[in-house]
C-alpha cells in the first residue's frame, strides 16, 4: 500500500465534485480589486467570502504604514522571537493589545491557528482535562491532541452538557479548561458565555475564548463576545487573529494570568516559529486603532448582515439562529450545494461552499461573511442572485407557492437581532399568528 493509498476515499470525492463544475477549493483570482471586488478570468465578481469583516486590507493608513515597514525594517524576520530577538514593532503591538483588553499580558504568534495550537498544547498537558464545544475550530482541536491533556466535548452551545461534564469528573486531580469562541464560523452563532462563565466559575475551571471571527464585530468598543457578554473578569485567556477584522495575518493571546509571560519559554508554536514581519505588525497596529477609533465600521458591518439575513429569511432560505457577519444557506445535499455554488460564481457572486464532514450536523452550507466594505447594491446583487438560483434549484419556493404554505402554516419570521441570539431557524411556525 502506498503512503497516500489512504486518502483514496477523499481523492474520489474531490474528484467527483470537480467534475460537476469549478473546483471551490482553487479558485485564483486574477486581482483583488477592492475589499468586497475581485477579477476571475477577466470579469469583475462580488466576494462574499474572505472574512474581510472591517474591510481595513485595502485601508490607506494600514497600507503606508505597511509600506514604511518594510522599507525600514526590510521583509521579515528571518527567525522566531527567541532566536532572532524580538523588535520594537512586535512588543508595541503586544502592549496595544493588552492595553486593547484591559489585560496584564499579550503574546503575538505568526497566524491565529498557532496561537491556538501554542496555547491550548502548553497550558494543558497530560493529567489534565479539556472541555470543548462540539463545534470547535480545527485548530482547537490540533491544539489540544499536541498537548497530552484529556478532551472531553459537550454539545454544541449547551451549558447544561458542560455542567454535566465537568461534575462526572468529580475530584479527579488536573486543571479543567473550557474552551468556546465567540462567533463559530460556520453558522455564525455564538457561545452563550453568560451561562458558561457561571459553570466555570462553580466548578473552578479556566476559561479560553477563541475571538477570530467577534474581535472588531461584537462589544460597544469591538473586543469581541467576552465584551458584549460582561464576562471580561471571568476569561482566562482570549485568543484572536489578524487575519480577519484586522486585514492581515497572525494570531495572539491575552490574558491577566500574572504569570502568563513564562509561556513565551515553554510555548513551542511561540518559540520555534519565525515571527511576523515588521511591514504585517505595522498595519495590523494600525487596524486595531481602527477598531477602537471607528464605531462606523461596525455599525456598517451591522447594517450588511441584517441586510443580507432579512432578505435571505424572509424568501424562505434556512439560516443560522442569528444575525452575524457569517450567513450561511443550510441546504438538502452536497449535490445542490455544488451546483448552487457553481451558479452563483457564474452570476458573480463569490463566497465559500461548505460540505460534510466539517459542518455542524453534516449540513452543507453556502457560507457568506459580509464586511463594512459591502455596499447596499453589491448586498442587493447577491440576495437576488441567491434567490433566483434558489428558485431554480428547488431550495425555495417561488413567491406564490410559499404565501399559500405561509398561510397555511402560519408562519412568520422569526427576529434574530444582532448582539442578542436568535430563536431557532430563521423561519419558525408559529400557531396562530
Amino acid at each position: 500500500m502506498a503512503i497516500l493509498d489512504k486518502f483514496k476515499p477523499q481523492q474520489a470525492a474531490y474528484t467527483a465534485m470537480k467534475t460537476t463544475g469549478r473546483d471551490p477549493f482553487s479558485v485564483c483570482f486574477d486581482e483583488v480589486v477592492t475589499p468586497s471586488e475581485a477579477v476571475l478570468k477577466g470579469r469583475r465578481i462580488i466576494l462574499l467570502g474572505t472574512n474581510n469583516y472591517l474591510g481595513l486590507t485595502f485601508d490607506r493608513e494600514c497600507i503606508q504604514d505597511a509600506v514604511a515597514a518594510v522599507r525600514q525594517a526590510g521583509t521579515g524576520t528571518t527567525g522566531s522571537r527567541i532566536a532572532n530577538g524580538t523588535y520594537g514593532d512586535h512588543a508595541q503591538l503586544e502592549r496595544r493589545l493588552a492595553a486593547f483588553y484591559g489585560c496584564r499580558s499579550a503574546m503575538v504568534f505568526s497566524t491565529g491557528y498557532q496561537a491556538n495550537l501554542g496555547i491550548l498544547s502548553t497550558v494543558a498537558g497530560r493529567g489534565d482535562t479539556i472541555l470543548i464545544d462540539a463545534d470547535s475550530h480545527a485548530s482547537i482541536y490540533d491544539g489540544c491532541r499536541l498537548g497530552g491533556a484529556e478532551v472531553i466535548r459537550f454539545r454544541h452551545n449547551d451549558p447544561d452538557d458542560l455542567h454535566r461534564r465537568l461534575r462526572r469528573l468529580g475530584d479527579a486531580p488536573g486543571n479543567r479548561l473550557i474552551v468556546v469562541e465567540g462567533i463559530y464560523s460556520m453558522l455564525g452563532d455564538t457561545a452563550p458565555l453568560t451561562e458558561i462563565a457561571a459553570v466555570k466559575r462553580e466548578w473552578g475551571a479556566s476559561l479560553l475564548v477563541d475571538e477570530a471571527h467577534s474581535l472588531g464585530v461584537l462589544g460597544e468598543t469591538g473586543r469581541g463576545l467576552t465584551e458584549e457578554a460582561g464576562v471580561m473578569d471571568d476569561v482566562d485567556f482570549i485568543v484572536g487573529t489578524f487575519s480577519k477584522s484586522l486585514g492581515a495575518v497572525g494570531g495572539f493571546c491575552v490574558s491577566n494570568l500574572p504569570d502568563f509571560d513564562v509561556l513565551r519559554v515553554v510555548c513551542r508554536p511561540y518559540m520555534f516559529t519565525a515571527s511576523l514581519p515588521s511591514a504585517v505588525i505595522a498595519s495590523v497596529t494600525r487596524a486595531l486603532a481602527h477598531v477602537h477609533e471607528r464605531p462606523e465600521l461596525r455599525e456598517r458591518l451591522s447594517r450588511n448582515a441584517h441586510r443580507l439575513y432579512r432578505g435571505l429569511a424572509a424568501e424562505g432560505f434556512v439560516l443560522g439562529p442569528r444575525v452575524s457577519p457569517i450567513v450561511s444557506i443550510r441546504l438538502p445535499s452536497s449535490e445542490v450545494a455544488i451546483a448552487f455554488w457553481n451558479a452563483l460564481l457564474d452570476a458573480g457572486i463569490y463566497l465559500n461552499l461548505a460540505l460534510p464532514p466539517a459542518t455542524p450536523d453534516n449540513a452543507p452550507l453556502l457560507r457568506s461573511s459580509v464586511s463594512a466594505a459591502h455596499s447596499d447594491d453589491q448586498i442587493d446583487a447577491a440576495l437576488e442572485a441567491m434567490v433566483g438560483i434558489g428558485r431554480s434549484l428547488g431550495v425555495i419556493a417561488a413567491p406564490a407557492r410559499r404565501a399559500r404554505d405561509d398561510q397555511r402554516a402560519g408562519v412568520r419570521l422569526g427576529e434574530a437581532t444582532w448582539g442578542q441570539p436568535g430563536h431557532g431557524p430563521a423561519r419558525v411556525a408559529v400557531t396562530g399568528s
